[in-house]
């Protein structure tokens, strides 16, 4: 079993930046992708970024490239996900997932397992 727990959101201003943290537990995560997701009132679950186990390659939606960084330190088991230039429209739960994918960067939701409880994050204009 893997326990996920996000940390870092808040509340920001138009242009702000914030980091968010997701510490992972109960398993050696080295091997598998992780990503994040995010999820606004009334809205579907969106992709936001993904990185292989590795850390070699990431993978990001147009919404966010060039603002968002993804990144993860395995010795740690620890994801960060840098949003830098945040719009209001980044208002959301994001949440952060992993599952046993040992190979690629993958983009659906399907295609993870576990799933932390979400931080919300707020961007005010």
């Amino acid at each position: 079993q893997v326990q996920l727990v996000e940390s870092g959101g808040g509340l920001v201003q138009a242009g702000g930046s914030l980091r968010l943290s997701c510490a992972a537990s109960g398993r050696t995560l080295s091997t598998y992708a992780m990503g994040w997701f995010r999820q606004a009132p009334g809205k579907e679950r969106e992709f936001v970024a993904a990185i292989s186990s590795s850390g070699s390659s990431t993978y990001y939606p147009d919404s966010v490239k060039g603002r968002f960084t993804i990144s993860r330190d395995n010795a740690k088991s620890t994801m960060y996900l840098q949003m830098n230039s945040l719009k209001p429209e980044d208002t959301a739960v994001y949440y952060c997932a992993t599952g046993e994918i040992e190979l690629g960067v993958p983009t659906r939701s399907d295609e993870y397992e576990y799933w932390g409880q979400g931080t919300q994050v707020t961007v005010s204009s």
